[in-house]
Parts: C-alpha cells; sequence; structure tokens
C-alpha cells in the first residue's frame, strides 16, 4: 500500500501529516516555512522518498461559494509542481474550515496559544489526510 501525506498549503507555511503504511491513520510530522514552489516541491520530495510515500493528498482551501481563490490556486500549484517533480499521484480535497476545526480540537485539549500557533497547520494537514483515509472517494471532486 505505502504512506499517503497530506499537506496544508498556506502562504506562509506547508503543513505535513503523514498516514501509517496500511493507510488508516494520519499523524503530523512537522511544518515547513514556505519559500518559493521550487524549493517547497523539492523539500517535500526529499520528505516523500525519505517515509516512502506512494501517494499525496492536497487540501483545496475554497471560498465559501465552492471558487477557486488565490490560496486554492496555490495549492494546486504546489501539488501539480510536486506531481510533476516525484511522479507520485496527488489527489485533492476539499479542506475548508480544517484550520477552523483543528483550532477548535487544539483548544479543546487546552494547548496554549503559542503552541497552537506551533501546530495548527500540522493539525489541519492531520485533518485533511484523515478525511481522505476514511472517505477516498471525496477526492479529485474539486
Amino acid at each position: 500500500m505505502g504512506r499517503v501525506m497530506g499537506l496544508d498549503v498556506g502562504t506562509k507555511t506547508i503543513g505535513i501529516a503523514i498516514s501509517d503504511p496500511d493507510q488508516r491513520l494520519a499523524s503530523p510530522i512537522q511544518t515547513l516555512s514556505r519559500r518559493s514552489v521550487r524549493i517547497d516541491t523539492a523539500r517535500l520530495q526529499a520528505l516523500a522518498d525519505e517515509r516512502g510515500i506512494a501517494a499525496v493528498v492536497v487540501g483545496m482551501p475554497f471560498e465559501l461559494d465552492g471558487s477557486e481563490g488565490r490560496s486554492a490556486r496555490l495549492a494546486r500549484q504546489v501539488g501539480e509542481a510536486l506531481g510533476e517533480l516525484t511522479g507520485l499521484p496527488i489527489r485533492y480535497v476539499d479542506e475548508r474550515y480544517s484550520s477552523v476545526e483543528a483550532e477548535r480540537q487544539l483548544i479543546a485539549v487546552d494547548m496554549s496559544r503559542r503552541r497552537r500557533r506551533q501546530v495548527i497547520d500540522q493539525a489541519a494537514a492531520v485533518l485533511i489526510l484523515q478525511s481522505y483515509l476514511d472517505y477516498p472517494e471525496i477526492a479529485d471532486g474539486v
């Protein structure tokens, strides 16, 4: 089967999560500070190679009306560049509200505001990836 990597692509950071080899559970890995699409995808490729990644799931932060705004275009740009660089299958899932839900969950476990800022993107990547692992049919319906 192989592991799946989930990405929460933002303008300043990329939250990263990966699945277990059986593709049942998503776990947070790290948050990358954004540099450029070329540099970011090279860093993601190295991580994918190191972790034995078989596919990548990219969250698409659509606008409330379902259109692709600037953030969604950036996420697609990173996904497409990563797919070209690695040859891995790239799947896209609607991730509206993932950061809001991640924040809610981190507050519920009484995490400090400072610590939440450090891990929010990873937590959102976990939610994106876990939704794909639980319901793979949702991918690419975007």
